[in-house]
C-alpha cells in the first residue's frame, strides 16, 4: 500500500492533517477521494482513518510555496465530513492556520529566523492574506510555551496571528445582506462576513438561555433543526445560494456575559455545537457586535478602548483584538498555540 507523507498538528482548539501539495494528487476529485480516506469519512466514528470523529478534527491544510511576490505560501484548508461523504472548500480555517507557518518551515518552504519567524500565507479559499508569527529559537521550531488558549490541556508556545482586508472575503462585503441586521423567518439576525461567514442572533429568541453545554444543545434536535432551516435562508440572503450541503455560514447564538468576558457564544457548525468557537469566526462576531444596530449588541459589555473583546464560550474564552479605519475593519489579531503531534507517512483506507 502506497503512504502519503504527512504531518499531523493540533492547531488552536483543531486537529488537522497537513499536506505539502506536491504530496498529494492535483486533480481535486481524485485529491478529495485519497482525503476521506486518509480521515476515514464517512463513519461516524472514523475508526478506518486519522479523524476525530467531530468536525473540529476532520481538518486538512494543504500548503504550497508561494508562486507569486507578497506572500510566503499558500494555504488551502479542506473540511471534511465525518459521517457524510463531503469535502468543502467553501471556508477557511483560522485555527489550523496557527500551524501553518510552523509546517511551511519544517518541510522547508520557508527559512526559519534565530529568534521568531513571521509567515506571510496566502489563505487560498478567500483569496486574503494572514501573517503568522512564531518562537524559532537556533533556527528551529519550538513547540513549548507556557501560553494557555481555552479548550486545550496544558500551555505551548504563542503564535500571533493578523488578520487583514478579511471584509468579505467569503461573501463579497462586511455585510452580505446589506443590512446590519434583518429579519429571518421571525428571528433577528445580524450576517456579517470578517473572514468567516456568521449569521449572529441572541440565544433567548431560539429558546435557549446560550449557558447550555455543547452536549445538551447537540441533544436538542429541535433545535437543530431551528438553527438548520435559519442559517439556509440567511445563506441565501448573503448571496450564498443554497447552503443546505455546506458549512458555512455557522451561526452564534449570543447572550449576555456571565465569566469576565464580554459576551457570551454557542456556535453550530453547520448545526452540531462548537466545543468552542473558530477564530475566524470569533473574529466575524466581535466584528459585528461592535457595529451600531447589531443584533446582540446591547449584550456586550465593551472592554477599555485598546483592549482586545474576550468572547465566552463552551470551553472558556477567546480574546480578539479589532481595530477599525473609520467604517472598515483595518486589522484583526488573535493569539494561539500550536502543537506538531506526528509527522511520517499515513496509509489510506483502500
Amino acid at each position: 500500500m502506497t503512504g502519503v507523507r504527512c504531518m499531523l498538528l493540533r492547531g488552536g482548539t483543531s486537529k488537522g492533517a497537513y499536506f505539502l501539495a506536491d504530496d498529494l494528487p492535483a486533480d481535486p476529485g481524485t485529491r478529495d477521494d485519497l482525503l476521506m480516506r486518509i480521515m476515514g469519512t464517512p463513519d461516524p466514528r472514523q475508526i478506518d482513518g486519522v479523524g476525530g470523529a467531530q468536525p473540529v478534527t476532520s481538518k486538512v491544510a494543504i500548503v504550497a510555496k508561494a508562486t507569486e511576490p507578497g506572500h510566503d505560501i499558500d494555504y488551502l484548508f479542506l473540511q471534511l465530513g465525518v459521517e457524510e461523504p463531503t469535502v468543502s472548500d467553501r471556508q477557511t480555517c483560522g485555527n489550523l492556520l496557527a500551524g501553518v507557518g510552523q509546517f511551511a518551515v519544517e518541510r522547508g518552504l520557508v527559512p526559519a529566523g534565530e529568534h521568531r519567524t513571521t509567515v506571510r500565507a496566502r489563505l487560498v479559499n478567500t483569496g486574503t492574506i494572514a501573517v503568522s508569527t512564531f518562537a524559532t529559537p537556533g533556527g528551529e521550531v519550538d513547540y513549548s510555551g507556557d501560553t494557555a488558549i481555552s479548550g486545550v490541556p496544558g500551555t505551548a508556545a504563542p503564535v500571533e496571528l493578523d488578520f487583514t482586508e478579511t471584509e468579505g472575503s467569503v461573501c463579497g462585503s462586511l455585510l452580505p445582506t446589506g443590512h446590519v441586521r434583518d429579519n429571518v423567518g421571525g428571528i433577528e439576525v445580524s450576517c456579517v462576513d470578517n473572514g468567516m461567514p456568521v449569521v449572529v442572533a441572541r440565544a433567548e429568541d431560539l429558546g435557549i438561555t446560550g449557558y447550555e453545554s455543547a452536549e445538551e444543545l447537540g441533544a436538542d434536535s429541535a433545535l437543530g433543526e431551528r438553527i438548520d432551516a435559519l442559517r439556509v435562508e440567511a445563506g441565501k440572503l448573503m448571496g450564498l445560494g443554497d447552503v443546505s450541503g455546506s458549512s458555512v455560514p455557522k451561526t452564534t447564538l449570543v447572550a449576555a456575559p456571565r465569566d469576565g468576558g464580554a459576551i457570551c457564544t454557542r456556535t453550530f457548525i453547520p448545526v452540531k455545537p462548537h466545543p468552542s468557537i473558530g477564530v475566524l469566526g470569533g473574529v466575524s462576531v466581535v466584528t459585528a457586535l461592535l457595529l451600531d444596530g447589531a443584533v446582540g449588541r446591547e449584550l456586550l459589555e465593551s472592554p477599555a478602548e485598546g483592549e482586545p473583546v474576550e468572547i465566552e464560550h463552551p470551553s472558556g474564552k477567546l480574546a480578539v483584538a479589532i481595530e477599525f479605519d473609520g467604517s472598515r475593519v483595518r486589522r484583526s489579531t488573535v493569539i494561539r498555540t500550536a502543537r506538531k503531534l506526528f509527522d511520517g507517512t499515513v496509509f489510506p483506507r483502500p
